[in-house]
């Protein structure tokens, strides 16, 4: 279950299948590490950041160009994921390439129901009131926009008695 969003897609190179994004703290030794390992047995070119702390605000270039060269996108959606403007910031990217290549994205909601995220209640709610002190209401605005629009795809909800 994915999305593709434009009709006249844009080619670039690709170096991944796929651009594997997710909160660390949540997910990193779990449910992203299963996954990542049964892409990697599939032979599926998966690319995960291993980095645990991300220095500064912004998403570094060559994460940039890994996420511009990635065929396809697996989001993991979380309760803390809105908690890092790291996360955010890459999915702002993501979501983007999508629009003008035409690439798919697959959310998966773990451990979280995807009402949480559409509509940013509950732990998305406290992180945004808190990003726009840090960040103002531009950037927070269009973090929620995406978001929103990344809730509204169909995807996978996997949760605990699941």
């Amino acid at each position: 279950m994915s999305t593709s969003y434009s009709q006249t897609p844009v080619s670039a190179p690709s170096t991944w299948d796929v651009f594997l994004s997710f909160r660390g703290k949540d997910t990193r030794n779990t449910f992203t590490s299963h996954l990542y390992a049964a892409f990697e047995r599939a032979e599926i070119r998966t690319f995960k950041d291993d980095s645990e702390l991300h220095k500064g605000e912004e998403i570094s270039d060559s994460l940039f160009q890994a996420i511009q060269e990635s065929k396809s996108y697996v989001v993991v959606l979380s309760e803390n994921y809105a908690n890092s403007s790291w996360c955010l910031n890459e999915l702002a990217e993501i979501l983007s390439c999508c629009k003008t290549t035409g690439r798919s994205l697959t959310p998966v909601f773990y451990m979280i129901d995807p009402s949480v995220v559409r509509h940013q209640k509950d732990s998305y709610k406290k992180a945004f009131d808190r990003h726009l002190i840090d960040f103002g209401k531009e950037k927070v605005d269009r973090w929620r926009l995406t978001l929103f629009e990344v809730a509204n795809l169909s995807g996978y909800h996997v949760s605990g008695d699941r």
